[in-house]
């Protein structure tokens, strides 16, 4: 049988337990999904509203469930949209920023559904559409921040190990200088293969080339490869050239820093990628939502 000293001190181990639990809980499983419960019952009640009342002459925006739910929708995406200057604030529970990414997720997604009820499946080419397009856009890049933010910083913290960029960049620019000094004894054609690695060699490239990690056309590649042939021809003959040996393997050191800092760049952009079409469709939808809810005033 426990004593009384013993208790509180389970207790407070229970506590604390429980602290940390809640504080390296992610965003998506905050509360226990309470918002996941949330949006999926206001899905299953837009979608029950759909199916069990009677809409005339046939299910659309401009019915009174119709209304009822591009209200509902307008007035989510609107709040949505507020994510931006809410993490400008520091405020703890319950609504902290986690609660809050929380349920941008989660209401998020239900705007699937319940924008697309309030079309009942009446598209075509026209500001109604377009609106709903947008917001599909903005839902389908933020699942893509969703996936990446959940993958790539582990990877990247293990790509990157005890390193940082500047530091790769300035590892790889010794290399640069050790490959020019040991260059100078060579002649002018060996030479001219080691300047392919100091002058046409990017590191970061064009956005699909930071986006792959790869640069098909590397300079320090085909100086490797060149000054490798050179190498196997000399062993074929007889003991390659030293200076030669030296700069292959020089080269080879930069070949593995190089692709080093071209994954690092290219989980960086992965992870900054979805920002650049997620914010600014988030605009263009605020202004297509603008254009959609006075259409509907003046015209209808």
């Amino acid at each position: 049988m426990a004593t009384r000293a013993q208790r509180p001190a389970r207790n407070t181990r229970a506590i604390a337990r429980g602290s940390r639990e809640t504080a390296h809980s992610g965003f998506l499983a905050h509360a226990r999904g309470r918002w996941l419960k949330i949006a999926l019952g206001i899905s299953i009640i837009a979608i029950a509203a759909y199916a069990l009342i009677d809409q005339q002459p046939r299910p659309n925006g401009g019915t009174a469930l119709g209304y009822a739910l591009g209200t509902i929708g307008a007035l989510m995406i609107l709040w949505l949209s507020m994510i931006g200057l809410r993490k400008r604030i520091i405020t703890s529970r319950p609504y902290s920023l986690k609660a809050w990414t929380s349920a941008h997720v989660y209401l998020g997604l239900s705007l699937v559904v319940i924008g697309t009820l309030h079309t009942g499946f009446q598209l075509g080419w026209n500001i109604h559409t377009l609106a709903w397009a947008l917001m599909l856009i903005v839902i389908l890049s933020g699942i893509y921040g969703i996936i990446v933010y959940a993958r790539l910083p582990e990877l990247l913290s293990a790509n990157r190990g005890e390193t940082t960029q500047p530091q790769m960049l300035e590892a790889i620019r010794a290399l640069d200088r050790q490959l020019d000094t040991a260059a100078q004894p060579l002649d002018k054609a060996e030479a001219d293969i080691v300047r392919l690695s100091l002058e046409n060699c990017d590191i970061a490239g064009n956005l699909w080339q930071r986006l792959s990690a790869r640069q098909a056309n590397c300079g320090n590649a085909r100086a490797r490869d060149a000054i490798q042939a050179l190498v196997n021809a000399q062993m074929r003959t007889g003991k390659p050239d030293p200076r030669l040996t030296q700069i292959l393997f020089l080269l080879e050191r930069k070949d593995a820093g190089l692709a080093q800092a071209r994954r690092h760049i290219a989980m960086k952009t992965r992870l900054e990628l979805w920002l650049y079409i997620h914010v600014p469709t988030t605009f263009a939808l605020l202004a297509a939502l603008t254009a959609h809810i006075l259409s509907v005033f003046l015209y209808w």
